[in-house]
Order: structure tokens, then sequence, then C-alpha cells
């Protein structure tokens, strides 16, 4: 069985500059070592998203790997002390766009699986489930891919996603959750006028106060089981008026909720239109609200699979890992659907930073923790019938 050397499918993957919605061939690269290792590769494309989904065996239970080859912005390239794209090694560290979030965890994954087959076969099946639209609006990546496995009946019984979750040292950190999200774009439409004359006008930026007034009023909860308070952020009031006596004609705000699992996007979206149209009351224009529910909230409780993965990052990097819910969003918003799922990776502190980087002794540590987590996921579940 070919045996994967982490680094150079690390710098490989580095080096095409994947930046969302562009693959340039990092999705490639992917298949190639996947294929090499007896996997079945499947590429789902949608719009312009580059996706794979990748099965060896078939047999469960089935331990699938999520990732993302597509990267952010590089930001200014002339402030990096190398090119983003180089992949450039410095005194044992790799520095380029993508090394921590995320081509590192997916080189080391997949150097994983070729430790692990190299001693053997597993009983049941690895995957893989790699997406281009991590990074951007997220409606043609994971989302779409997991519908499909979903309505074809392909069964994951647990996954990993491999975003950096550790925060400073390799294994101090999982996530067994994340908040859900939900964006809302309010505009309050009014009439025009000069100040002097108010009742020729019908100023929209009072109602539009008295509104966010009314949103941040309401406590959303008081935190969850291992999650925080959800929190309403008002992120821009927005009225261009460049004159200090005309009434503007219109006033845009946006406003975002992280919500934990005591709420559900829709519910929260019904909240927000209800206490608009609550505000508009009496006023003779018009308020608007279009709201999207980026992702919900999900927990993954802890069990026998959250306690091999910790007990396997004790055995390889000495760290007793906290089960957290902190952070933003990720794609495993949209794998909770089909399995139970965690997030452990690489120590995040310089992901979409500027000299993103990685020390490649933490490579090979992360290789090693993961191969020694397929391996007790077999132990354990490998003979349970599912």
């Amino acid at each position: 069985m070919t045996q994967i050397d982490v680094l150079e499918l690390a710098r490989d993957l580095i080096r095409r500059p994947s930046v969302t919605p562009a693959d340039l061939g990092a999705m490639d690269i992917v298949q190639q070592a996947l294929e090499g290792l007896g996997f079945a590769c499947r590429r789902m494309r949608f719009g312009e998203i580059e996706n794979l989904y990748a099965r060896r065996g078939t047999n469960r239970p089935n331990l699938c790997f999520a990732g993302h080859t597509d990267v952010v912005p590089v930001g200014d390239a002339g402030a990096w002390t190398s090119p983003p794209f180089e992949a450039a090694l410095a005194d044992g560290v790799l520095i380029g766009r993508g090394a921590v979030d995320m081509k590192g965890g997916i080189a080391a994954f997949i150097a994983a699986v070729s430790g692990y087959l190299a001693k053997g076969e597993p009983n049941g099946s690895l995957s893989f489930l790699i997406t281009g639209d991590e990074e951007g609006m997220a409606f043609d990546g994971t989302k779409r891919v997991v519908q499909v496995l979903a309505s074809e009946g392909e069964v994951i019984d647990h996954c990993i996603v491999g975003e950096p979750s550790s925060s400073a040292r390799l294994g101090d950190m999982i996530k067994i959750g994340r908040r859900g999200s939900i964006n809302s774009w309010i505009t309050v439409e009014g009439v025009q006028g000069h100040v002097a004359y108010p009742h020729r006008s019908a100023n929209p930026i009072p109602v539009m106060v008295d509104l966010l007034a009314r949103l941040q009023a309401r406590v959303l909860d008081d935190g969850y089981e291992g999650f925080q308070p959800s929190n309403l952020e008002i992120t821009t009031i927005d009225v261009g008026n460049t004159a200090s006596n005309v009434i503007p004609r219109e006033v845009k705000a946006r406003c975002n909720i992280r919500f934990n699992p005591a709420h559900k996007g829709a519910e929260l979206e019904a909240w927000i239109a209800g206490t608009a149209a609550a505000a508009g009351e009496g006023f003779s224009g018009k308020v608007s609200v279009t709201s999207v529910v980026s992702g919900e909230a999900f927990l993954t409780r802890p069990g026998p699979f959250t306690d091999l993965v910790a007990a396997a990052i004790k055995e390889t990097t000495g760290e007793d890992t906290d089960l957290s819910t902190t952070g933003g969003t990720s794609d495993a918003r949209f794998i909770r659907d089909l399995c139970p799922v965690l997030e452990f990776g690489l120590v995040g502190a310089t992901m979409h930073a500027v000299d993103e980087r990685v020390p490649v002794s933490q490579l090979h540590e992360l290789q090693s923790a993961y191969q020694r987590i397929i391996e007790r996921y077999f132990e354990r579940f490998g003979d349970a019938s599912t």
C-alpha cells in the first residue's frame, strides 16, 4: 500500500491557489492520492464548486473525514515573508495559505489512512467528503453533497471534520457542537423631505431605531448545555445622508444572531419578521426584512465516539482535550443531518492570517493522532451490528 508523505501532500495542495470558488487542480490532487489508496472517488460539481466523495469499503460502520480545499484570499501578498502559495519551509515550519485551514489537516488524514491501511484492512469503511465551498457562501459545497448522499441512502456512521479546532496545543480542544447563524437585512423606506416640514415626509430612522431596540431588548436565552447564551449583534446601520437639513428616504441595517440549540433558525426568522411588522405599525412607509439561516445549531453529546477520539488524542499528544462548542460555523452544521460529527485539527492561531503556518512536527503529530483514532474506531465499532 502506498505510503503518503504528509508534508509533501500538504505542500502540493498549498501550491494550488484555490481561493473560493476556484479549484485550480486542488481536488485533483486529493482524488489522485485517494485513488492510489484504493478509494472509489466520485466528483460532484455544483455551479462553480468542485466537491468529492470517496469511499473505500462497502460495509458499516463508515467513518468519514470531511474537509475543504478552498482557502480565503491572501490579503496583502507583499506582507508575507514568502509567496503565499509557494509552500515555503523555514526552520521546520510550513508557510502558506491553507497550511492550517485546512490543507494541512486533509494531508494529515490521508497520510493517516495510508499508514493504517499499510497494517491491515478496516472492519468497515473509510470515506472522505471534501468540498471547495466552505470559505464562501457554502451553497454548492457540503450542503449539496449531503443532500445527494441522503437521497441515495448513503450511510455515514460518524464524521470527523478536520477544522483547526486546537487552541494553543494540538489536541487541547475539539469541537462537539457549534452555534447556528442567521443574518437579517432590514430596510425601512419613508418619504424624503425638508427637516423644517416633517409633516410632508416620513422619516424612516425612528422606525429603524425602535425596531433595533425591540430586537436587542429580548434576552434570547441564558445558555444551553455546553453553550454560551445566544446573542444578537447589529453589524451595520446605513443612511447615506450627507445633508443636515434633509430627512432621508431610506435606512438599512443588518444584524446577525448566533444561537445555541435552544432555538431553530425558522423560529428566529419569524420573530424578527414579526418584530419588524410591529415596529412599522402606523408608519406610512414600508418595513421589509430578508433573513437567511446559514446553519442550525448542533451538539454531539459526549459518549463512546467522543470518548475514543479524546483517548486517541491523549495517547498521541498527551493532552486532556476540552470538548468545546465555541467559535463560528463550519460544514459540520450540514453533516449533522447524516451522523454524529465533531471537529479535530491543527492549532488555529494563524488561520486566515498573513504568514499562515504550521510546524512540520505538528503535521506529523496530527497524522499520528488521526491514525490512532482510526485504529480505535474500528476496534470499538467495527464489530458492532449497525
